[in-house]
């Protein structure tokens, strides 16, 4: 995955230097790559994911692949750490894991696995990758390299910013001398993954047969496809070995039956009903009602209005929710969902009354917080938006995009203090430290704003060129 790819090359940059002259206690690759630098490092290369545009940000998406991150994580070695989970749009197979706790899933991961064990399956593998330390101890390998080796390294990141096909000639050249010695490291790592990962499953509460699995299922669509192995075989190399050794661990494990949530199936239908032609969706959906191929229904019904709302077909969408109604019993995906379709009518105050009623249910459900504060904000309901982002504020305090929402309505309101400062405060939550200092800058410099208000924002912006390693003052 290119992502995970750049990112392993750029941990080869870090200088030997960080280690010198320390004894060697313990693991001797966190001496290499401290974990506040493993994060910086992480960070970095999740704003560049953001900037490219590939990054799935429908929050419903995100906010369940987070859940289930999380509730895998509390059962690993490290369940204090930070841990940050994430989807990419990309049909492909795969799961990756970045410096500083940071996990990727593909949409094709989440629609290709067959069932909920097998995404978290996957997902406590990256868990393990990480809580082992794998990165580092990369890191600490690639020091037995050439400087040369390494130049060269640096020189095939800076080519893929401007052009990927030289940068994967260059990549070649460098690595000929040192690829079976990284495989080698890689397959262990593997294997240490998978032990790790296993209990991780099990402890959490999934069926861990689903690991073994989707090993299986990816061995045979490699020898189907003959010879185009899938991304995640390509990532994470798997033998009949490996395969066999998970087997053995899972026969000593308790057996367990773990059915699939209902956000699983919701989660899947709306990444298919969201995949190209929405009308080509609509008859995905319809052929499997119609030969009653699938795990739950009402997924099928929440599927087919969404691809239904994208096609604008707004009476078969309502038609549908009203059949998901009969089989659900009230569910904050359903809700939001059947607001957004009244807003896609232009019945803008119905979808409001929605919007508040389905809050007193659900009220931290973040794709119901995100349409209303939007829809507020478009009927120009400035203060009750203002008043209601600063309440949602509380709950989720490391949000970005409801500081973003916040500085649109206070630049509505004029008041740009408390608008740069909230924009300033996005960008931070974004990986942006050096567009979060220029805005806490302009709030400083914006003439508005009580004493209060400015000695709150200059101590941030203080803090945050601290962060950046920048000793001016304001």
């Amino acid at each position: 995955m290119k992502f995970l790819y750049l990112s392993v090359l750029a941990l080869l940059l870090v200088p030997a230097a960080l280690a010198d002259g320390l004894p060697d206690l313990g693991d001797y690759s966190q001496t290499v790559l401290p974990p506040q630098e493993e994060r910086r490092i992480g960070e970095e290369i999740m704003r560049d994911i953001r900037a490219s545009g590939e990054l799935v940000n429908d929050i419903e998406v995100a906010d369940y692949i987070g859940a289930l991150g999380y509730r895998l994580a509390a059962n690993s070695s490290e369940n204090t750490r930070a841990f940050a989970f994430f989807v990419i749009q990309d049909p492909t197979i795969n799961a990756f894991a970045l410096p500083g706790g940071f996990i990727g899933v593909h949409t094709g991961l989440l629609q290709n696995t067959a069932s909920e064990s097998e995404l978290a399956s996957v997902l406590a593998h990256e868990i393990g990758h990480v809580v082992q330390h794998h990165i580092s101890r990369m890191v600490a390998q690639q020091q037995r390299d050439t400087i040369p080796s390494i130049a060269a390294l640096a020189l095939a990141i800076l080519m893929a910013r401007a052009n990927p096909e030289l940068a994967r000639a260059g990549m070649a050249a460098t690595q000929a001398g040192t690829v079976q010695r990284q495989l080698d490291f890689t397959r262990e790592n593997e294997r240490e993954a998978d032990r790790v990962g296993l209990q991780i499953l099990n402890d959490s509460g999934f069926d861990t047969r689903a690991m073994p699995a989707f090993f299986e299922t990816m061995m045979k669509s490699t020898r189907i496809s003959e010879g185009s192995a899938p991304s995640f075989l390509r990532t994470h190399p798997l033998t009949t070995e490996r395969i066999a050794e998970v087997r053995n661990r899972v026969e000593q494990m308790p057996y367990r039956q773990a059915p699939d949530s209902l956000e699983f199936q919701l989660v899947r239908a709306k990444l298919r009903a969201m995949q190209g032609n929405p009308r080509d969706a609509m008859q995905f959906f319809e052929a499997n009602l119609r030969e009653k191929k699938y795990s739950s229904e009402a997924a099928q019904h929440y599927g087919l209005a969404q691809a239904a709302m994208l096609s604008q077909d707004y009476t078969r969408a309502a038609h549908e929710l009203d059949t998901l109604k009969a089989l659900l019993s009230r569910h904050p995906m359903a809700e939001t969902l059947a607001a957004q379709l009244l807003l896609a009518e232009g019945r803008t105050q119905e979808a409001l009354t929605r919007f508040r009623s389905a809050l007193t249910w659900f009220p931290k459900h973040r794709g119901l917080i995100y349409g209303f504060a939007e829809a507020l904000l478009s009927m120009n309901q400035t203060n009750e938006a203002t008043r209601f982002l600063g309440e949602k504020q509380t709950l989720f305090p490391d949000d970005g995009y409801l500081y973003e929402l916040r500085s649109q309505a206070y630049t509505r309101l004029g008041k740009n203090l408390l608008r740069h400062q909230a924009q300033s405060e996005a960008y931070y939550r974004a990986y942006d430290l050096p567009s979060a200092v220029e805005q806490m800058e302009l709030a400083v410099k914006s003439g508005d704003g009580d004493f209060y208000q400015l000695s709150i924002v200059e101590a941030r912006l203080k803090q945050l060129r601290q962060q950046m390693g920048d000793p001016k003052k304001k």
